[in-house]
């Protein structure tokens, strides 16, 4: 049977109506995995970020004599102050939001490391309940999620951070050293 003339061209409007449907649908999946893939990026952003700031602290606590900050991230693979390897890290962690090995750094007393930051710009999607160690709550960018190593209260004889910049520093640290950086 043929289409009469009054039903030509339904079949083609329906067909159009549902590949329209389809690539709405598609576009929604896209951004739900993309929304899903940022937070996975975020939770490797502070598991890393807590081993950068462990490291910093174990370099600090192993220095023979006067206790200072590596000065550059390689020092926490292997620690050129002693005669045996020491490694304060197994290996140096790309920044997961970037991709890159280019991480910011946080610079303390004697210009040496304490702590480090995502370059990225992006906006992130986690906003609130952030382990006490790092209070990131209304961060409007990556770069301002900064891992500090807790050591460098020790400067000023307590849990509060020496005063080496106050700008780049918002947050107290906590005295206790052997607290998990994920807990509440």
């Amino acid at each position: 049977m043929r289409a009469t003339k009054r039903n030509a061209g339904y079949t083609y409007i329906g067909l159009l109506i549902l590949v329209a449907l389809l690539g709405l649908a598609l576009s929604a999946a896209a951004e739900l995995t993309s929304t899903a893939l940022q937070r996975e990026r975020e939770l490797e952003l502070l598991f890393v970020g807590a081993a950068y700031a462990e490291a910093i602290d174990s370099y600090r606590r192993h220095s023979p004599g006067a206790r200072t900050f590596p000065e550059k991230l390689e020092d926490l693979v292997k620690d050129p102050r002693l005669p045996v390897v020491r490694r304060h890290i197994r290996k140096l962690y790309p920044d997961p939001m970037t991709g890159t090995m280019d991480w910011g750094l946080v610079r303390g007393p004697g210009n040496g490391i304490v702590g480090v930051y995502s370059k990225s710009e992006d906006a992130p999607i986690k906003q609130a309940n952030f382990p006490r160690r790092f209070n990131f709550a209304g961060a409007k960018s990556y770069q301002e999620w900064k891992f500090i190593a807790r050591s460098l209260g020790e400067e000023s004889g307590g849990g509060d951070p020496a005063p080496y910049d106050g700008a780049s520093m918002k947050r107290p640290l906590p005295a206790s050293p052997n607290a998990s950086p994920f807990a509440d």
